[in-house]
């Protein structure tokens, strides 16, 4: 590959040079030309139906839903695992999503199975992904409980098999959806490149994608030390622009290789996040730690995702058909779903400190992600 032929000095120099001639100014000019040209409709872009608008809506007590309990599934990861590290209300799992002119399907495990017999249902993406992915085997295993299974684990992919139906959910950890490279002992980022994960995507019946978040982290969370395109190395770049061009590069693969007749191709919005309280008017905390209680009505009053720009940019000028699985604001009204200090990733130090340590970026299992699989089932079999 042509990254290869570089020495470490030669690209350090050549960092110099692209530093200059990449200007952000010039990359964000750029993503804007394309962002503009997104507000046309384009044939094959699915979000929702006209008449049912299920993104839209408001989160409704219902007293009467029966969630799935925790220790009777036999995956969820500790961050998840709210109730078992200490969190002891359970409101927030008394909440249901209602739509404004419509009536979601409950979710059929059983049905889902039926359905799905013989297929591979796969999650590509980042932990966001794997919050779903989890949550759609807690719920189909509750149908179940006594159905034969089979776990495999081997980063990056993680099966989960019902074997009475031949049903594979599966998770593949991509948080950028493009390749990550080793060159001279650094991670190279490749914007252009998606073909080392693709691999695995090819033959699923179901394909559904997310990334974001990672995009933006920096310092020791940043996951790559350069990114590359068309053999040139940065050190760094708009990351908006970054985002684009990544995803884009997946785009292109699913337009060359996903074959509509058998494949369906859904893409998961922008999780958000809830780090500060000035976005629901709340005073009294600082973060998601202590919420209780959803936002109230249909609108959240903090700021929207600017990758979503991005998101529906890019979706919106591939051929091939995709499902815009739109969590982002009826999850913006979530404040109470998080795993805050309940979390099995935190030191007992760290959950003494909410105000650092609190993780209002993941959601609770049993939780708001159970919303999520209950539209993507409503996707998969009512539209």
């Amino acid at each position: 590959m042509g990254c290869t032929r570089w020495t470490l000095p030669s690209v350090l120099v050549l960092l110099l040079i692209l530093e200059t001639i990449v200007s952000s100014k010039a990359l964000a000019v750029g993503l804007g030309k394309r962002q503009k040209g997104s507000k046309k409709p384009v044939p094959g872009f699915t979000t929702n139906q006209p008449s049912c608008d299920i993104f839209t809506g408001t989160w409704v007590r219902d007293d009467t839903y029966q969630s799935y309990e925790p220790l009777s599934c036999p995956i969820i990861d500790p961050e998840f695992n709210c109730q078992l590290y200490g969190r002891s209300d359970t409101d927030f799992l008394r909440y249901q999503w209602k739509t404004l002119n419509c009536d979601l399907p409950r979710f059929d495990g059983l049905n889902f199975l039926t359905k799905m017999r013989g297929k591979n249902v796969m999650f590509v993406g980042d932990s966001l992904g794997r919050n779903q992915w989890e949550s759609l085997i807690c719920m189909v295993h509750a149908a179940v409980p006594q159905s034969a299974t089979q776990m495999s684990s081997r980063d990056p992919l993680y099966t989960y098999k019902f074997l009475d139906n031949g049903v594979t959910l599966s998770f593949y950890r991509a948080p950028y959806l493009v390749d990550i490279e080793e060159v001279q002992g650094k991670r190279v980022l490749r914007l252009d490149d998606i073909s080392g994960n693709a691999i695995a995507w090819k033959g699923a019946d179901i394909l559904s994608f997310n990334s974001g978040h990672w995009w933006t982290h920096k310092g020791a969370l940043q996951g790559w030390d350069y990114m590359g395109e068309g053999g040139l190395y940065y050190m760094d770049m708009d990351r908006q622009t970054a985002f684009q061009k990544g995803l884009t590069t997946w785009a292109n693969w699913v337009d060359l290789n996903v074959d509509p007749t058998r494949t369906r191709v859904f893409f998961q919005s922008i999780s958000p996040t809830h780090y500060s309280s000035n976005e629901w008017a709340n005073p009294a905390s600082r973060n998601c730690y202590g919420e209780k209680v959803p936002v109230n009505g249909s609108n959240y009053t903090g700021p929207y995702p600017i990758q979503m720009q991005v998101v529906r940019s890019v979706l919106g000028a591939m051929h091939t058909s995709v499902s815009l699985l739109d969590i982002t604001t009826l999850s913006a009204l979530r404040k109470d779903a998080h795993p805050s200090i309940y979390s099995g990733d935190l030191t007992p130090a760290q959950r003494t400190d909410p105000d650092h340590s609190a993780d209002c970026s993941h959601w609770c299992l049993p939780g708001l992600p159970d919303t999520w699989n209950q539209l993507f089932y409503t996707l998969l079999f009512s539209f």
